[in-house]
């Protein structure tokens, strides 16, 4: 089972069609502030935007390649979190998230990270979780630094946002040394 009751106020809830109004309106009301670190926000500009990446998102859960969740405080969505995808014959797979600005700081996205590294590691039988994140994204970088993830390098250029190339640290963890 996925999961999904995190802790007394934060809960996941997979990503289904009938999210896509509030998950385009999040998106939308906080455009500005995720445009510094997300690539694709050029390309949400529609609810129907949303729907199609929720297609997408139900089509990697059916091929058991990963899965989406809304992020919810106090049963309010607040940002996203999810597999980019799952490599079997490796045991591998990479966590990526977003958490609206007023949202942070409360240790959510960590306790959420964490539910998602659990069941990689104890339901999915994975090996190795990894993170992905802007060099200079350090409320993002924080938190596999707080779970306890090694860094393994730094990427140089590794993602163009919008007029410019940010280097990625890259962040991941074993399943022998998760605690």
């Amino acid at each position: 089972m996925i999961p999904s009751q995190v802790s007394e106020h934060i809960s996941l809830r997979l990503l289904e069609p009938q999210h896509a109004p509030a998950l385009f309106q999040l998106t939308d009301e906080n455009r500005a502030y995720l445009r510094r670190w997300l690539p694709w926000l050029d390309n949400i500009t529609r609810v129907e935007d949303t729907r199609d990446f929720i297609a997408v998102a139900q089509r990697q859960r059916v091929e058991n390649d990963g899965f989406q969740c809304l992020i919810y405080y106090r049963d309010e969505p607040v940002g996203m979190i999810g597999h980019h995808g799952i490599d079997w014959p490796h045991a591998t797979t990479s966590l990526g998230y977003w958490l609206i600005e007023s949202m942070q700081g409360r240790g959510i996205v960590t306790r959420a990270c964490r539910a998602h590294v659990d069941y990689a590691f104890h339901v999915l039988d994975l090996d190795c979780v990894k993170i992905r994140c802007a060099v200079e994204n350090t409320r993002s970088r924080a938190i596999p630094e707080r779970l306890g993830f090694r860094h393994e390098s730094t990427l140089p250029k590794a993602e163009w946002l919008y007029d410019r190339f940010v280097d990625h640290a890259v962040y991941s963890m074993l399943a022998a040394n998760w605690q």
